[in-house]
């Protein structure tokens, strides 16, 4: 989306402050024994109270107000009264709304409890690479270069990235140009970040697989090879110095 006026700043500050909010209480209310789908009820009663709508239940009719991804799943993940949270487990939480005709998205994994499976590392790579992958953008750098920084990244850390999932344009629906704003490096797009725009930059960082392929419940993500992905999303307005951060209510960083 392109900011041309102050209202729409304020419509994305709004909403963003909305699914940031939403995604670290979401984050602080996970337990140990509770079911992902009390989860996402949970994640699906603070959306209703600032009145906004769950993005993936509007846009695609999916199965629950949040995707919550346990463990192998990579995203996507349907919140079941099944699946009951463990202490180490691998959880990720991506939370998209839209409040007064304006959507924006977020998400962040974490390890629940105590670290026993050493997930850290995936986790924190993921959460610095977003980082200094979204400090490198501004208005004119090209698209292919941010995906080279986080690729190049990942493999210092010894991780590979998953190439099928990417960021995107936000604002005025879930996902707008630019619509594949990957994590490696396309040579041949020369497409830029244009200056005063909204988009959702998102790393899917993974210990083995480099393609995320969809199970049989139509939704559910995991990787080709197994193993394990992390993935951190936050919504930014480009400007033509720091980029500024539209869901840092998440506070995935600190």
């Amino acid at each position: 989306m392109s900011i041309t006026k102050e209202s729409e700043l304020i419509g994305m500050k709004k909403v963003s402050e909305v699914v940031g909010t939403t995604l670290k209480m979401m984050r602080e209310y996970a337990k140990i024994g509770m079911t992902t789908k009390e989860l996402d009820e949970y994640g699906g009663k603070i959306l209703k109270s600032y009145g906004a709508k769950s993005a993936p239940n509007e846009t695609y009719n999916f199965p629950g107000y949040t995707c919550i991804s346990v463990n192998e799943e990579a995203a996507h993940g349907i919140p079941s009264e099944l699946k009951k949270l463990k202490g180490g487990d691998l959880v990720n939480i991506d939370v998209s709304a839209e409040l007064n005709g304006y959507w924006s998205d977020n998400g962040g994994s974490f390890v629940l409890g105590k670290d026993i499976h050493n997930h850290q590392p995936l986790v924190d790579a993921s959460k610095d690479i977003l980082k200094k992958a979204i400090y490198s953008i501004k208005g004119g750098v090209k698209i292919s270069d941010v995906g080279l920084l986080i690729e190049t990244e990942a493999k210092k850390c010894g991780f590979k990235v998953i190439r099928n999932l990417a960021g995107h344009g936000v604002g005025r629906s879930l996902h707008e140009n630019p619509e594949n704003i990957l994590n490696y490096r396309v040579r041949t797009n020369r497409e830029r970040f244009k200056k005063n725009t909204t988009v959702a930059i998102e790393t899917f960082i993974a210990t083995k697989s480099t393609v995320a392929v969809e199970l049989n419940d139509g939704w559910t993500l995991v990787g080709n090879k197994g193993g394990y992905v992390t993935q951190h999303e936050q919504t930014i307005l480009i400007t033509d110095k720091e980029p500024l951060i539209l869901t840092d209510s998440n506070e995935i960083w600190t």
